[in-house]
């Protein structure tokens, strides 16, 4: 048993972090305690931190490995990174600002292997108290894009992205599990060429969702699975570039799975209905420094509305296009 960590490892557990602070030494104390911590491989992508995070990181049971990028590259870019990096046959896509339950990746785990069409699976992710929170999504439709962006979500006229009506105390094959913890068996990584990069942040995980189920595997939600989730844990400290972002990514997303059309429609709203509410709500909140990130927010996204409205025709990198295994 002590030349375990010599051994292939069976789950390669991917890292980024951005200036993530004590959340990422947080997040490895809890890698270090889960179930056959040997087996795991534990890969941090550090993505030009500057606040000293990603120095001297703490020994795991096996190795820790550390890519310094030069630059902040983006969460889809520096996510194939950390892959390319690993063998194992599953890859658990983790945020730094979460805490694994001893249990939780050997329950993930055998979910993910159970039974060969599941693809991707999801933990349940709990905030700071214990309470469920944001754990799964529906299939983002092409008139659900447009209804949230309008937000007649906060109507009761569309449903909400999120499913927030389930208790996710069950099992059950869901449209997306959230990117803070992703489990993908390394195979339909590898054929679906992994996460587009373009998404620099936000919705990169739906995307990665939506084109394995199109192969015909299946996204699962496993309960038993349980991670203690922070949420926006480091974008919080940028707020206009978090709002653009996701912003820019709703827009992507539109573009390459429901046409030209549905971008369009989601970018009149988002400039019509998204950015006029956030900037009324944080005056009615009297916060005129989170109504002006708002206002730059707009102003990059109104930059960048070239670029996007060009189309996701091609993506940077190897074609994507290539068979996913047999589910």
């Amino acid at each position: 048993m002590t030349d375990r960590p010599a051994l292939q490892p069976a789950l390669d557990v991917v890292i980024v972090n951005w200036n993530g602070g004590a959340l990422l030494r947080a997040c490895l104390a809890s890698l270090a305690s889960v179930e056959d911590a040997a087996a795991v491989q534990v890969i941090v992508v550090d993505n030009d931190s500057q606040d000293g995070s990603a120095d001297d990181l703490p020994a795991l049971p096996r190795p820790l490995r550390l890519i310094r990028n030069p630059e902040n590259r983006g969460f889809g870019r520096a996510c194939d990174q950390g892959a390319a990096a690993g063998d194992a046959p599953a890859i658990l896509f983790l945020n730094p600002d979460t805490q694994v339950a001893p249990d939780a990746l050997l329950v993930a785990r055998d979910a993910l292997t159970a039974e060969p069409r599941t693809g991707i699976v999801g933990a349940r992710l709990v905030d700071p108290d214990g309470r469920t929170a944001r754990s799964c999504a529906r299939a983002p439709t092409a008139l659900g894009l447009l209804g949230r962006a309008l937000a007649l979500d906060r109507l009761g006229l569309v449903r909400p992205h999120f499913l927030l009506e389930w208790d996710h105390a069950d099992d059950r094959a869901v449209g997306q599990v959230m990117g803070a913890f992703l489990m993908i068996r390394r195979d339909l990584f590898a054929a679906l060429d992994g996460f587009d990069p373009r998404f620099f942040v936000y919705w990169e995980d739906a995307d990665l969702c939506t084109r394995a189920r199109a192969a015909g595997f299946v996204v699962r939600h496993v309960a038993g699975a349980v991670a203690r989730h922070l949420g926006q844990g480091t974008t919080r400290q940028v707020r206009a570039q978090r709002l653009f972002y996701f912003l820019r990514s709703q827009i992507l997303y539109a573009h390459k799975h429901h046409g030209r059309a549905a971008a369009l429609a989601v970018t009149v709203a988002s400039f019509c209905a998204q950015v006029p509410l956030r900037f009324a709500l944080a005056l009615a909140r009297r916060a005129p420094q989170e109504a002006a990130e708002v206002l730059r927010a707009a102003g990059l996204l109104a930059a960048a509305l070239p670029s996007l409205m060009r189309g996701p025709d091609r993506r940077s990198g190897p074609d994507h296009r290539r068979p996913a295994p047999r589910a």
